[in-house]
């Protein structure tokens, strides 16, 4: 019996768009884990974007505030979509995503990137490139130029619009990134692969130089290796199975994930955590979240793929409830109920029936009760 005191808060966090939709299934498995496997964990609901704007005259309320500042981890869906033209400006950004990485200061955005056998046949890349994929990028997210000021649009005296926009790095900025990364590198294959544009931008020749200080000072026994941004995006197409982690800063991040995204057969199958510093408690605060949009062409439909969101519960229980045995299970239940045929519309094989979102939470859950049957036996 779990006591209050040592449960885990996590508030769920469903967003807009499909959010709300793929959030529903994860939720559904925590529950689970919960239920069957005693994982302490207890779920708190809250609402973000149109819906509260509408009805508090902000799209996050205090009750979500109260609940993302209680939590020890975010279950997050999605934001953005038509109905952001319904809401201010002002009170988009007041309660954007960017304002929340920043608040929670959660600089390092961990995406695995792995390549399932069982959607091989049906990704984008060839099968023999895709054959023993497993990497992750770690994206520097609360910096870089989506953070740098001055930014802005003016009107030039000759009549034209200029827009501008800062890149900008300190020195404690990549390094406690680059850590992030070389650390992950030791408990995995031990390599890092620093991505930059160095040979381009001021940022990066920092960014470099200071990534090279730290791994001399602190981690010679991974191995370091360095990229410019757009051989690093041609190589993960060419050739994706030689990346171990992968680390850079918040642009560069945002476009190679996506990139990525290919290697694992559809943006709908990427999860990816959110993580702050450590305090004096050893507690961090984490947002766990699939990397796709709102999608808002298939809100509403039923038809999103939720593997995503499953899959950031995945690293929820390994890096928030170190619980590395739960999430190895709940990741071999997703493999297996691949394996099984089941499919969502985004990485179905042509005339293959395609499962809802319901329905592919429903094969996982499925796949999770099987594997408990399984050790019950055994024991």
């Amino acid at each position: 019996m779990n006591s209050p005191s040592n449960m885990v808060k996590v508030a769920v966090v469903g967003g807009e768009g499909i959010g709300p939709e793929v959030t529903a299934q994860s939720h559904r498995v925590l529950n689970w884990f919960a239920a069957k496997r005693g994982v302490p964990v207890t779920l708190r609901e809250a609402q973000y974007g149109l819906v509260p704007y509408l009805a508090t005259g902000k799209v996050l309320p205090e009750d979500t505030v109260e609940a993302m500042e209680e939590a020890d981890a975010i279950l997050w869906g999605a934001t953005g979509g038509p109905e952001t033209k319904e809401v201010p400006l002002a009170a988009r950004k007041a309660g954007s995503l960017l304002s929340l990485r920043s608040k929670y200061d959660l600089y390092a955005n961990l995406r695995p990137i792995v390549a399932s056998p069982a959607l091989m046949d049906s990704a984008p890349l060839k099968a023999d490139v895709l054959k023993g994929v497993d990497f992750v990028i770690i994206r520097e997210l609360t910096s870089g130029i989506y953070f740098g000021e001055p930014r802005g649009i003016e009107t030039l005296p000759d009549g034209q619009r200029r827009g501008f926009n800062t890149e900008q790095y300190t020195t404690n900025q990549v390094r406690r990134v680059a850590r992030a990364a070389f650390e992950l590198a030791r408990t995995r294959r031990g390599k890092v692969c620093s991505v930059d544009k160095a040979n381009v931008l001021e940022t990066s020749v920092l960014w470099r130089e200071e990534v090279i200080a730290l791994h001399k000072e602190e981690f010679s026994d991974v191995e370091l290796t360095h990229l410019y941004v757009d051989n690093a995006a041609m190589q993960i197409v060419r050739e994706p199975r030689q990346f171990d982690v992968m680390v850079t800063g918040n642009i560069f991040g945002d476009i190679l994930s996506d990139c990525a995204a290919m290697a694992s057969g559809s943006l709908g199958m990427l999860p990816s955590a959110s993580l702050g510093p450590v305090d004096r408690f050893g507690r961090r605060k984490a947002l766990y979240e699939p990397v796709h949009g709102s999608a808002p062409d298939i809100a509403g439909k039923g038809i999103a793929n939720p593997l995503g969101s499953i899959l950031s519960v995945a690293m929820l229980l390994r890096i928030t409830l170190n619980r590395p045995a739960e999430a190895d299970l709940l990741e071999k239940a997703v493999h297996a109920a691949l394996a099984s045929g089941a499919r969502t519309a985004d990485i179905a094989r042509p005339g293959a029936r395609k499962l809802s979102t319901v329905e592919m939470g429903d094969a996982v859950l499925s796949e999770l009760d099987e594997v408990v049957g399984r050790e019950k036996e055994q024991a």
